[in-house]
């Protein structure tokens, strides 16, 4: 159930005719009164001799009652009530019991109170109520509506348990605001699959990954085609910003401007500045260019995400919350630096992770450095191709970002933040349709170069397997992907390397239990490890240099199974 509490307005006699007539945006059927402030309310569906201005006049007359210079400019309240698609169909007289539940719940007519707001609930399709108000009593004083909307939010939650609806996740007032009804309608008239300031957050959001100050973000935001407008300080130092889409305008032919707290919450400029201060990457260390290629920076990416994970789960509360605030960032760049066959997927699952990376929990800048700097790298290092050491080291970081999307569900899950635990669930769903696509061609080389080993040779793998992880054994070589795990001992043994001790480090050190095919991810950590190319279709380890012998992670960063 989703109460929403629109807009104020100023003409009763101009919603009461919206919600009866056919409808702009939805076809309005059987539109009628469930429930109002008196029994006696006429409804000018079903009493013939009434009209929509005799509702409007009666809901109003407390209002006119008063002196014109006492009367509120906008006195007009307005929720909608809505369940979900699945939901059991209710009837009037539950619709009515759920509608006087609202107003009393939000301070309009609180139970037993004989001198509240007058309301109205009109009911015109199977799935939703609007309730009508009036925002002065009858005894001329105003109604106490101090955070009606999470009021009317807990009340629907409690509602969902005793109807039998689809429960939802409380909200804990994290989110980024949502499109009005205003908005949304002007959307659809112009045909645009999402509103204005949907398309600016996210924008905003992919300008602000890896930037490191006020001229690379302004400067992003003008190459993305967005109108902006600064706000400048008689210093010259920038105190704030807005944005507009230049075909999104106003009834003047003007911009519609959204500054960036409207946006999001962390998308103000203050909290823009924090990733530039102690959250920025080194500036010591010189930036990495296109020169050094997408699949370096796709590995660095991964090696950042590693562990980005030790540190939600060892570190405190504060280093958690700025390190997964940061992994937005690379979703967000590797979105955008991606191939068309992967782009869709992980654009969603940015867009779904947005909601993931905020909560009430305030970040610790400087934890998230190596994440911010792996955001950078990506945007810097260009466009990678779809297929090569390009493609299949996409699959690799994707198999990382997905375990670290992982351990954010459980952070969030811990915390009890039940919104943000559910937005990186899916977030996990889009991240394994992304690295379907990714994987697809570089797996199929590694599963064919594994099926042409020697029987003696994949013989000498299953050994191996079975002494370095044994409780695994049985499943991996069930899989399909055991031919690529194969064929990756084989490789990291032929770059002198011990298989086995990497095999074990690589299964201890993170959980597999998420893990689509535990042999695929196997292998995506040994070729990280190991320093063995990715992509295999043309057998370039044969010919590859072997690199010098390193352990799987940092010293001091490898964990115990449990």
């Amino acid at each position: 159930m989703i109460p929403r509490v629109h807009e104020r307005g100023s003409r009763t006699v101009g919603l009461i005719f919206y919600l009866y007539e056919p409808g702009r945006c939805e076809e309005h059927i059987d539109p009628h009164l469930v429930a109002a402030w008196d029994a006696f309310a006429p409804d000018p569906r079903r009493h013939p001799d009434a009209t929509y201005a005799d509702l409007a006049r009666l809901l109003d007359q407390p209002v006119d009652a008063l002196a014109p210079s006492r009367r509120p400019e906008a006195h007009v309240w307005h929720l909608s009530v809505r369940n979900s698609p699945e939901d059991p169909l209710l009837t009037d007289e539950q619709w009515a019991d759920i509608a006087r539940r609202m107003v009393a719940a939000t301070g309009i007519a609180p139970t037993a109170d004989d001198t509240a707001c007058r309301w109205a609930a009109v009911r015109h399709a199977d799935d939703h109520i609007h309730i009508v108000a009036t925002l002065v009593r009858e005894d001329g004083r105003r109604p106490r509506l101090n955070n009606d909307a999470a009021r009317a939010q807990a009340e629907a939650r409690l509602l969902e348990g005793e109807y039998g609806l689809r429960q939802l996740n409380p909200g804990d007032g994290t989110a980024a605001k949502r499109p009005t009804s205003a908005e949304r309608h002007k959307a659809a008239r112009h045909g645009r699959a999402t509103t204005p300031r949907e398309q600016l957050r996210e924008t905003v959001r992919r300008a602000v990954a890896g930037a490191t100050g006020e001229s690379e973000f302004v400067g992003r935001l003008t190459a993305s085609g967005l109108v902006v407008q600064q706000r400048l300080a008689p210093s010259g130092d920038l105190l704030g910003y807005k944005v507009a889409l230049p075909d999104d305008v106003n009834k003047d032919g003007q911009p519609v401007f959204y500054p960036g707290s409207k946006l999001a919450p962390d998308l103000s400029l203050p909290r823009i500045r924090e990733r530039w201060t102690a959250g920025q990457p080194d500036q010591g260390t010189p930036l990495r260019t296109s020169a050094d290629g997408p699949s370096a920076a796709r590995r660095r990416t991964a090696s950042a995400a590693w562990t980005a994970i030790m540190l939600i789960e060892d570190g405190d509360d504060g280093a958690a919350a700025a390190v997964i605030a940061a992994a937005g960032e690379v979703l967000d760049a590797l979105a955008t630096t991606s191939a068309d066959h992967t782009r869709r997927e992980l654009r969603d699952a940015a867009s779904s992770f947005e909601r993931a990376s905020r909560s009430h929990i305030r970040t610790v800048r400087g934890h998230d450095r190596a994440l911010r700097r792996a955001a950078r790298d990506l945007i810097h290092s260009g466009p990678a191709l779809g297929q090569g050491e390009d493609g299949a080291t996409t699959a690799m970081v994707i198999d990382m970002l997905f375990f670290l999307v992982t351990t954010t569900v459980h952070w969030h899950a811990k915390k009890n933040h039940a919104q943000q635990a559910a937005a990186a669930r899916q977030v996990g769903e889009h991240l394994r349709a992304a690295y379907q696509n990714a994987a697809a061609q570089p797996l199929a080389a590694l599963h064919q170069r594994g099926r042409r080993l020697s029987r003696p040779l994949r013989q000498r793998q299953s050994a191996l397997l079975r002494e370095a992880v044994p409780e695994l054994a049985d499943r991996i070589l069930a899989e399909h992907g055991w031919y690529a795990l194969a064929a990756t001992l084989a490789d990291t043994e032929a770059a002198g390397h011990n298989p086995a001790t990497l095999l074990a480090d690589a299964a201890e050190s993170r959980e597999l239990d998420t893990a689509h095919s535990v042999s695929e991810t196997l292998a995506w950590r040994l070729r990280r490890a190991a320093g063995l190319p990715a992509d295999t279709s043309g057998d370039q380890t044969t010919t590859r240099p072997a690199p010098r012998k390193v352990s799987p992670e940092r010293p001091g960063l490898r964990r115990s199974r449990g």
